[in-house]
């Protein structure tokens, strides 16, 4: 019964693994401009930990499976395990699923950079440091390049632009996730 409610939901909202035409998806304009009045107000509903556990982990660990597991091998029903592509590959299935992992990677960025988000810890994101800056642009361009490199359906390009997304990741978590107590997470670090 679940997995036919998310079949319903996927195609409710929109099945297919290729952008609108002129860009990446979204409703931002070729300047960045926003959407037009009348929708929803960007605002947090979730802390920085949450967010990061909803989307980027899932996504990235599809992208890093592509390693060692090639989305186009179909597991026999009878078949286990299969890393992160078997467990998440329910409706969308294949290269899709790690499409939409990529560009799920880079729309992060756009929610995290979302004014008044709170760390787990209750401090706020720190939005207005260079370094997390740099870092939100990171995890945009390492998705947008594994977007690409999913498209290819190349498993050696996959290789490559793991170590893209790690990077990425790394940028921020060395600075304001990996701290010695939690109450030290999202402080920019002495300079």
């Amino acid at each position: 019964m679940l997995a036919l409610s998310v079949a319903a939901a996927a195609t409710a909202c929109g099945g297919s693994s290729a952008p609108p035409a002129g860009g990446t998806g979204g409703t931002a304009t070729a300047t960045g401009a926003a959407a037009p009045s009348g929708g929803p107000k960007p605002q947090p509903y979730a802390n920085l930990a949450q967010v990061m556990r909803a989307l980027p982990f899932p996504s990235s660990n599809i992208i890093f499976d592509t390693q060692t597991h090639n989305p186009d091998e179909v597991k026999k029903e009878s078949e286990s395990g299969g890393g992160a592509t078997a467990t998440f590959a329910g409706v969308y299935k294949g290269w899709p699923l790690v499409e939409h992992s990529a560009l799920a990677l880079a729309e992060t960025a756009n929610l995290i950079m979302i004014p008044g988000r709170k760390c787990q810890n209750g401090k706020p994101v720190p939005l207005d440091q260079p370094d997390f800056q740099k870092a939100a642009q990171g995890l945009v361009d390492a998705g947008l390049a594994a977007y690409k490199a999913a498209q290819s359906k190349n498993q050696e390009q996959m290789i490559e632009v793991s170590n893209t997304v790690a990077e990425a990741c790394a940028a921020c978590h060395e600075v304001y996730r990996d701290t010695p107590t939690d109450a030290d997470r999202c402080t920019p670090k002495a300079k």
